[in-house]
């Protein structure tokens, strides 16, 4: 299993997968808003997405677990 972690502090801007889809290493799966700028969040392995640990407009801090992947 693989986790997918926050690189910043920011808030969750949008989420471009679901739970039971395909992704591939370094596919973008959240984007991340911080300071006006829109900061990509890639899967650093290939997998399935299992759990999205945020929803769209939580505020996230550096290191946090925001999905994983099976």
């Amino acid at each position: 299993m693989s986790q997918v972690v926050a690189s910043m502090a920011g808030s969750v801007w949008k989420i471009v997968v679901a739970v039971g889809d395909q992704v591939e290493e370094g596919q973008d799966v959240i984007i991340l808003e911080s300071m006006k700028m829109e900061i990509p969040i890639a899967a650093e392995s290939s997998g399935v997405v299992k759990q999205i640990n945020v929803q769209e407009g939580d505020f996230v801090n550096e290191g946090d677990v925001l999905l994983e992947l099976e």
